[in-house]
């Protein structure tokens, strides 16, 4: 064997027997075993160029050059004419409306890259009908925002297909178990809508990117608004749900208030996800002399929280915050509820009068799927045209590679103007977009809810890298 002598082949041998020794389970019943990381072959004493095949080893049978060894999926999962992409996405349960949406983005950034739509050519311009000469596909299956439930589908995507790329949460407590799920496995992952600090924060990953704004960003864009509006010394009741989007948000939310404007938070009323009784916890903020409610619940939990609000009479008698928006809650609890309320997003339709991409986004959107896009839609969409301009600036599926372009910091395009990815944490640095509801009476089109106010930069906005505990692994 070429390059390598009788002790160099046993130590080749040790290496793989140790990277694939102990392997942890996540409540997984079919894991898959890793390959050898680049640190282990190095090791090793693999010294050779080129390529050498090691009989024996089963899955594992080539070891390729000490500077890109085999690593997650690679170089299996781009061998093959297509390359798949892995979405574990809540279509069921208290999140399935805002996962439904997510995926269409995904759909839609996928047929945009197979065809180099004019769109996907804006972002991402090395995109020629696939990427890198393979078209790319894309998988699915139901997380219900449970992440034992997401891990479980993801693992199915690598034994199955081999995925290169891994996506979805919706749930942030989904998003930090695939963030850990993606550094162990080496398999790159960018999640879908995740508002948690911690994604980026104590929970960050070499191999995550989150393209979409959080807690902390919400909280720092919509306090100035509040404290404009409603002054200073006021008092708020806030809802959370009990994982660690809803905790690091209220953190955040009050934390900005209190500090800046002298706010008091007089109780949280902390709930399980997929509550349907809100009434204990309404019951304590009608008694709590409260002027604000701050309801940092999601999707369905949002809007029934905010329907039996308005039945217990707390709206309009305290004023609705959304800090966090949620896709679809105007639509479902109608704007009688939503009018003149103030929140932070991602993303509105109606941006489309300022930024050329954002129109041929919702033009793109509107015509598959007959409805113009929620926020989710866009974060999908573009967090897959971010992938793609990183794979092809970089000319590799090679994850250590993907991850070195992405850690360049360049300034990208987005479909609300430029933006860039923080190599410290990963976290893309982009707009808040500031909104409020429109009543009934000011609506253009039954699609029409909000009223964008402003867009705060994301420098404006965004912690320092390490406010949050962010510690990147090793990128291989």
């Amino acid at each position: 064997m070429s390059g390598f002598d009788g002790n160099g082949r046993r130590k080749v041998l040790g290496a793989v027997a140790a990277a694939t020794k102990n392997e942890a389970q996540i409540g997984l019943a079919n894991a898959t075993p890793p390959v050898a990381s680049r640190r282990r072959v190095l090791r090793a004493g693999v010294s050779a160029a080129g390529v050498t095949l090691i009989p024996g080893l089963g899955h594992v049978g080539w070891v390729y050059a000490a500077d890109k060894p085999p690593i997650g999926t690679w170089p299996a999962g781009s061998q093959g004419s297509t390359v798949y992409i892995g979405a574990a996405v809540p279509l069921t349960g208290t999140y399935a409306v805002q996962g439904e949406d997510e995926l269409k983005g995904w759909q839609l950034a996928v047929e945009h890259i197979n065809t180099s739509h004019e769109l996907m050519k804006k972002l991402a311009p090395k995109v020629d009908k696939g990427v890198l000469g393979k078209k790319v596909e894309l998988v699915s299956a139901d997380s219900a925002a449970k992440p034992n439930q997401g891990v479980q589908a993801q693992q199915t995507f690598i034994n199955q297909k081999k995925v290169v790329l891994m996506t979805g949460s919706t749930s942030s407590a989904v998003a930090v178990a695939l963030n850990k799920f993606a550094q162990r496995e080496k398999i790159l992952y960018m999640p879908g809508i995740s508002g948690s600090n911690d994604t980026t924060g104590k929970d960050c990953v070499r191999y995550g990117f989150r393209q979409g704004f959080y807690g902390e960003m919400a909280a720092n864009a919509i306090g100035p608004v509040l404290v404009k509006n409603f002054g200073k010394n006021r008092k708020a009741a806030f809802m959370t749900p009990d994982y660690t989007y809803g905790h690091t948000t209220t953190k955040s939310v009050n934390d900005y208030l209190t500090e800046k404007a002298g706010w008091t938070m007089v109780t949280n009323q902390v709930s399980p996800l997929g509550t349907q009784d809100f009434s204990q916890y309404l019951t304590n903020i009608a008694n709590s002399g409260a002027d604000f409610l701050i309801n940092v619940n999601w999707g369905r939990d949002a809007v029934l929280s905010t329907q039996q609000a308005k039945q217990f009479g707390l709206i309009p008698k305290m004023t609705l915050v959304i800090p966090y928006q949620i896709p679809f809650l105007a639509k479902e609890v109608g704007p009688d509820l939503t009018a003149g309320v103030f929140a932070a997003t991602d993303f509105w339709w109606t941006l489309e009068d300022r930024f050329p991409l954002a129109k041929l986004f919702v033009e793109s959107f509107r015509k598959k799927y007959g409805y113009r896009p929620e926020w989710g839609a866009e974060n999908a969409y573009v967090s897959f045209a971010h992938w793609a301009r990183m794979v092809t600036e970089a000319g590799s599926f090679y994850p250590p590679d993907v991850i070195r372009q992405f850690e360049k910091g360049e300034t990208i395009p987005s479909l609300l103007g430029d933006v860039h990815y923080r190599p410290q944490d990963h976290q893309c640095v982009r707009p808040v977009v500031i909104v409020r509801g429109k009543a009934k009476k000011d609506m253009k089109n039954n699609e029409d809810f909000w009223e964008v106010l402003e867009l705060v930069a994301g420098e404006t906005v965004i912690q320092a890298p390490d406010a949050f505990g962010c510690k990147l692994g090793e990128d291989a």
